[in-house]
């Protein structure tokens, strides 16, 4: 039974008077919405049924990121356990083809003890095991796929037999064994990237739509401790007489570099590593105005930092943007409640502000990347970071990444054996990946600041007041043509056990919203591997395409009730916000 129109009206110009003396008063000032997500109050009285009052401005964007703002990773590792050979997959390049454009960041652990040799023979010049490893069969059948790869024009696909898989599966699981071995004594095997391998990397990229970063082994050290780049100049020259288009950087986590070989390299001569690569790409025409990414240092420990602070002050303006790379837990510790911890949700921000300070020292206004991010250092947590659950921790991430001004996130990982990525190893799409689909899909580079209300929970002495109902806005993709410029898209994320109900307020009042909701599929809950949206299992249709993504549109002026424990997606449509009219 519905109340009487003017019943309706006086509540909303009551919720709408109570909103905007909420936001006047200094505790919900914009200055503090645009540092970060908003925290949502919540009642004593109306536990589970609080209603939030939402608006966003729409007038000016407080940030603009990259158009690649979302980005992906390939560890070198794909070398030695054989899945590079697999990169041909029209599966695999179908599902990298869905989150472009986007950089393709070839780098990882192995970076350093990756080796280029220009050969062509796949069959004796591969990294990892010889042919006595496994059945020579196996390797017939990869010869064969390479030549049929030469004879195509254009993009280059290929289809590998089911047991053909199961041998590669069987013989990954194997190398995965000797790959954590390498990781816990962090002793560390040569790679050799041979001239096929690079072809079958560049191919993946160039497919899906991805530009390539490739990361340069830096541990080549001379006898004075400067950087040995003898072996890079072969790779770089094979690349340049392929035409290939490559950005680079150089090492990965340089502030590592003593415990790998006990030989440290400190900021000041890593600076100068940086500028001989730079003079170097110069020197070869195809290159000689090619991006180049780094340093990628670790978490901003007081020694990262001084490390940074170093190569800031010898290198800053030559790199094109400066690199870093966050992980959260230890993998091998790692519980499903550690994905909603919202104590480590919040830890990315001041790790965020300790990089942009020194950069900011240095090179004002030099563009920051979150190099390499995941939710465990440690190759992944079993069953845990490819489960619905993991999404908290990433959309939080790009979401908190975004509204501070970080230009790029790369995910580690696209595509490995482990548990820390977007693609099993059967090549079917893990909940992270349908996430990261759809943040593509709706979500544009341009930044707004979001303006939350409600009635606030009176703090208690000692007692932090952490936001487990976190709300970002952009303007919706101008990528996505079914919905006009002027939209803007919602991200919603509730760690809350209680449904949660948002009301929209100010220029976003009484418009059509297509709602996004992102729930687990299957009764596992959130460990679940699969995902639904709007109540629909998402799967792909063929190797060759991906599901439509259906919205469920919700009448104008209705709350959106997010569920429990659930991320969503809200278009806004025709706000004709002017923050997003224009490119």
């Amino acid at each position: 039974m519905y109340p009487p129109p003017h019943c309706s009206y006086l509540l909303d110009v009551l919720l709408l008077t109570t909103f905007l003396t909420l936001i006047s008063s200094p505790s919900c000032s914009s200055q503090a919405g645009q540092s970060r997500a908003f925290q949502v109050p919540r009642t004593s009285n109306l536990k589970g049924r609080t209603l939030v009052l939402l608006d966003v401005n729409t007038k000016t964007p407080m940030r603009m990121v990259s158009e690649n703002f979302l980005s992906v990773q390939l560890d070198p590792s794909i070398i030695h356990d054989g899945w590079l050979d697999f990169l041909s997959s029209k599966r695999l390049i179908t599902l990298a083809r869905g989150l472009a454009p986007a950089f393709l960041r070839f780098g990882g652990k192995r970076t350093d003890f990756l080796q280029f040799q220009n050969v062509k023979n796949p069959a004796k010049s591969r990294g990892g095991p010889g042919p006595d490893y496994y059945l020579k069969n196996y390797e017939d059948d990869i010869v064969r796929s390479d030549i049929s790869l030469d004879k195509q024009k254009g993009c280059n696909t290929a289809h590998h037999p089911d047991t053909m898989l199961e041998l590669q599966r069987e013989k990954a699981a194997q190398m995965h064994l000797v790959l954590l071995k390498e990781q816990f004594s962090n002793t560390y095997s040569n790679l050799t990237l041979t001239a096929r391998s690079l072809d079958k990397l560049y191919n993946f990229a160039d497919c899906s739509g991805l530009h390539l970063i490739f990361g340069l082994n830096a541990l080549r050290r001379n006898s004075d401790n400067s950087w040995n780049s003898s072996s890079v100049l072969s790779l770089l020259k094979y690349s340049a007489s392929k035409k290939y288009n490559i950005s680079w950087e150089l090492g990965n986590e340089p502030n590592n570099y003593r415990t790998l070989n006990s030989r440290a390299v400190n900021g000041s001569q890593l600076g100068k590593d940086y500028l001989q690569l730079k003079n170097l790409l110069q020197s070869i025409r195809t290159y000689s105005r090619a991006s180049l990414y780094g340093p990628n240092i670790g978490r901003p420990k007081k020694n990262v930092l001084a490390l940074l602070e170093g190569f800031m002050k010898v290198a800053g303006k030559t790199v094109d943007a400066v690199t870093w790379q966050h992980y959260y837990i230890d993998g091998r510790v790692g519980k499903v409640m550690d994905f909603m911890k919202t104590r480590l949700l919040d830890a990315l921000s001041d790790q965020i502000r300790k990089i942009q300070k020194v950069v900011n020292m240095h090179a004002p206004g030099k563009k920051v990347w979150l190099g390499g991010v995941g939710a465990p250092w440690s190759r992944g947590t079993n069953n845990l970071s490819d489960t619905y659950a993991a999404g908290f921790l990433w959309l939080n991430t790009l979401g908190m990444s975004a509204n501070q001004g970080i230009d790029v996130v790369i995910r580690h990982s696209f595509f490995d054996h482990g548990f820390n990525h977007l693609v099993d190893q059967n090549f079917n799409p893990l909940p992270d990946y349908w996430l990261s689909l759809i943040f593509k899909k709706l979500v544009g580079p341009k930044v707004l600041a979001v303006h939350v209300a409600g009635i606030q929970r009176k703090p208690r002495p000692g007692k932090v007041i952490r936001d487990k109902l976190r709300i970002y806005a952009h303007c919706t993709s101008y990528h996505n043509h079914n919905y006009v410029r002027g939209s803007i898209t919602l991200y919603i994320i509730n760690l809350h056990r209680s449904r949660k109900k948002i009301k929209l307020a100010g220029t976003l009042r009484d418009r059509i919203v297509h709602q996004y909701l992102l729930q687990p599929f299957g009764v596992e809950g959130i460990q679940s591997k699969s995902i639904q949206l709007n109540g629909q299992h998402l799967v792909m249709v063929d190797d060759g395409t991906l599901p439509e993504l259906k919205p469920r549109p919700l009448r104008p002026g209705r709350t959106l009730v997010i569920p429990p424990l659930t991320i969503g997606f809200y278009v806004v449509k025709n706000v004709n916000a002017v923050a997003c009219r224009y490119r």
